[in-house]
């Protein structure tokens, strides 16, 4: 640690933004709700009904709320404690567990980001494919031509400037809301207490499983509909006001909680568990709103599925680039990834960024991979740094560093406690498969760490980064034996 502090004392510190450039409580807000209110709410009916039942789906969002809101805290207490660390939870690991475990925790999430991006363009031409079959299910050669054009549509208003996506992100994310917030009027009004009753722990449907399976089941759903909500922090050093990112973060939280409760919940009262579990993956809202007011509900909310992917979209993309672009300046990430253009834009890490997601859109041209699986493994690879942001925090409070008094150590510990449990219980609840995938992306970010590392003065491994390096790597050759041999197939 003490050459990683001695590294840090001698870079040069970036430019300094424009006052401009830089983006206000709202936007930050809008930033944080933009980016968890993206494709997963209008899925969320189907995917929390295919495995689970109303009182097992109730408990998963039980323990999401309190694993949520522990990260929360997390994260807003470490934006106030360490205002120096930006890029959020790459910025909390690399200082808490040096440098590869940073490197990590900036792979995976952004690894995460761009994946997830990939996941929205598959259902956006998915959901037009509902009006115009070419599409298919959005993986079709008709829909990776489009969503190509999407991508780099995206790209160069980004290439902008990031204030100016921000403020078209803000706009988006207040349109989606509206159909989102008619939707749940409606079902209230419609809601039927004896289909919500009918199959409420599952019973009559062995294929559900117990109570434990079923939660389960609910936890990758739940994780992808929150990731962002670290989004404040992400753009830390492009905030107006430093107090702003813990208020963006609790307010955006807030916000999202209610609305996913109310949506999977209340869907149960519409239509039973095997009716909503036998909906189609993508913009099961919409199926649930056909169903009670006719064509033109369904219509209405595949619209607002389109302007709310637009917004998230945009949101992850901005992520994807900041946290490659915030590790090339600390050394972590290679130095090209570290070029900014006159607009503020990371420009070397957004192209590399969309060239990922159009290679990895030809690739589910081939897989035939779908958005459920897609989301999955984006939602797998973001558990590293949730899980190192919990530990700094719990460090931080352990050791006293940045505390004058002993009024919140007590309360951040928990805060760290619990978050770093619930990352860990996400991690036994994704499953092997999605696991060992994740090794293999992993892996491949080793070339790029060894390239960022060479000619420091410092080791490049310690032993214990070194042992992990290689059980990394073990994990993912484990994992392309059992892909090849047709064992696991995380990609549908």
């Amino acid at each position: 640690m003490a050459a990683l502090a001695k590294a840090e004392k001698t870079e040069t510190p970036p430019a300094k933004l424009k006052e401009s450039a830089k983006l206000g409580l709202m936007a930050l807000t809008a930033l944080v709700v933009g980016s968890m209110i993206g494709s997963g709410v209008f899925s969320l009916p189907q995917n929390m009904a295919k495995g689970a039942s109303p009182g097992a789906a109730f408990i998963g969002w039980l323990i999401t709320g309190v694993g949520m809101l522990a990260l929360v805290m997390v994260f807003r207490n470490l934006s106030m404690r360490k205002p120096d660390l930006d890029a959020g939870p790459y910025a909390y690991a690399r200082a808490g567990f040096g440098e590869f475990i940073g490197f990590n925790a900036a792979w995976g999430y952004w690894l995460s980001a761009w994946l997830g991006n990939v996941s929205y363009a598959v259902l956006v031409f998915g959901t037009l494919g509902h009006f115009f079959p070419v599409f298919g299910s959005g993986n079709t050669w008709q829909a990776i031509v489009a969503a190509s054009v999407a991508v780099w549509a995206i790209h160069f208003l980004i290439l902008s400037g990031v204030r100016q996506a921000a403020i078209v992100n803000a706009v988006t994310t207040l349109a989606k809301l509206i159909p989102i917030y008619v939707f749940i009027v409606i079902v209230l009004v419609a809601f039927n207490l004896k289909t919500f009753t009918l199959y409420f722990w599952g019973t009559g449907t062995p294929a559900l499983g117990d109570i434990l399976a079923q939660v389960k089941s609910t936890m990758l759903v739940t994780l992808w509909v929150f990731i962002g909500i670290e989004g404040a922090t992400v753009v830390s050093a492009r905030a107006v006001k430093r107090t702003d990112i813990g208020r963006a973060t609790v307010i955006g939280f807030v916000i999202t909680l209610a609305t996913y409760l109310m949506i999977s919940l209340l869907a149960f009262g519409i239509m039973s568990q095997p009716q909503l579990a036998a909906l189609p993956d993508t913009a099961s809202m919409a199926s649930i709103l056909g169903k009670i007011v006719g064509p033109w509900g369904d219509g209405f909310i595949r619209l607002g599925l389109l302007i709310s992917v637009f917004g998230a979209y945009l949101s992850w993309t901005l992520f994807a680039s900041e946290i490659p672009f915030r590790a090339a300046e600390k050394g972590t990430f290679p130095a090209f990834f570290g070029k900014r253009n006159s607009k503020g834009s990371a420009v070397n890490s957004l192209w590399i960024t969309n060239g990922l997601i159009q290679l990895f859109l030809i690739v589910t041209l081939f897989s035939n991979s779908t958005y459920t699986a897609l989301f999955y493994i984006a939602s797998t690879a973001i558990l590293v740094p949730y899980v190192f942001s919990g530990g700094y925090a719990m460090k931080l409070a352990i050791t006293g560093e940045t505390y004058t008094g002993k009024g919140s150590m007590a309360g951040d510990l928990i805060a760290g406690l619990i978050a770093t449990i619930y990352g860990c219980w996400l991690i036994y609840a994704a499953g092997p498969a999605y696991l060992l995938m994740c090794a293999i992306l992993y892996v491949a970010g080793l070339p790029f760490y060894v390239m960022a590392r060479s000619g420091k003065e410092e080791k490049m491994f310690t032993p214990f980064e070194a042992a992990l390096a290689v059980g990394l790597v073990i994990a993912a050759v484990v994992a392309a034996w059992l892909m090849w041999n047709g064992t696991i197939n995380p990609l549908g």
